[in-house]
């Protein structure tokens, strides 16, 4: 078992990431998939992904201790990956095809407690502050939140929002709360193009602004216990959902293309369920 990609996974490994660039993938997309290629690439065995049967693709996947989640996005990899091979005349078989469907997993969603964003709020400096309050209370990513500009703060008639640079290349409009709005425009105003940091509210070397996994980092160090920063974007899908229990509205904001996915974010509390039982028993 070979932990170096081998020569002949390279050139397919570098075509398929022009291909995703290509057809707009987000960079986070991309990162993920070619992840996933290069575990298969340096464990399985082959020095050339396409003599790998569907038969041997189904045992090496079955090999591996993933969550259901993670076995779903390998699968979604590798089927890609395949898929554009067969289409690019690399391979004449879908050896991926073989792969079984992998249902998806009961939702569980994990929204951070009010006390564990409150302490985290009362430790954070301006920065992260920042970076906390746009995921908890806009329910931004990561990425989301590493890639604002000047530019995207947005007035309208009834006050401030974000466009927000969603999954897929998709733009959203996001309403920002009036104290939240003025923090926004206050950091915006100390990186406008004039003071040297191009307009971004979070500059670093990504790009001009500071790399999704840094930000993640920053914010998941001032989360008490196993918190992450994607606990702050359930918390905000919870507390949305409660409001009028609309879950397209809540849809919108998260950036979901599915109301399914967003099921996956929303905690309902048990009195919620308690009392629809006690006024269907009434």
């Amino acid at each position: 078992m070979t932990r170096t990609i081998p020569n002949g996974w390279i050139s397919f490994l570098e075509a398929f990431t022009l291909a995703l660039r290509a057809a707009g993938k987000p960079q986070t997309t991309i990162s993920t998939r070619l992840n996933h290629l290069r575990r298969l690439a340096r464990t399985c065995g082959h020095h050339s992904p396409w003599t790998l049967t569907g038969d041997q693709l189904v045992a090496w996947c079955g090999r591996q201790d993933w969550s259901s989640e993670t076995r779903r996005s390998y699968r979604g990899t590798l089927r890609a990956f395949w898929s554009w091979g067969v289409e690019t005349g690399q391979v004449a078989e879908n050896a991926a095809a073989a792969l079984p469907k992998v249902p998806a997993s009961r939702p569980r969603p994990r929204p951070a407690p009010e006390r564990v964003y409150a302490e985290a709020l009362a430790v954070a400096r301006p920065r992260e502050r920042l970076m906390l309050r746009l995921a908890a209370e806009c329910g931004l990513r990561r990425a989301e939140v590493s890639r604002i500009h000047a530019e995207d703060i947005l007035e309208d008639l009834d006050g401030w929002s974000l466009r927000v640079h969603g999954k897929g290349g998709r733009e959203r409009i996001v309403p920002m709360p009036a104290s939240l709005a003025v923090e926004v425009r206050r950091g915006a105003a100390g990186h406008t193009p004039g003071h040297g940091a191009a307009g971004w509210l979070f500059p670093g070397d990504d790009g001009g602004h500071l790399s999704p996994r840094w930000v993640g980092k920053l914010v998941t160090q001032l989360l008490p216990g196993a918190h992450t920063m994607h606990a702050l974007r359930h918390r905000f899908a919870t507390r949305a959902y409660l409001v009028d229990r609309d879950t397209f509205t809540v849809q919108e904001l998260l950036g979901h293309a599915s109301p399914d996915t967003t099921r996956r974010y929303v905690y309902v509390p048990r009195e919620s369920l308690r009392r629809t039982v006690d006024a269907v028993a009434a």
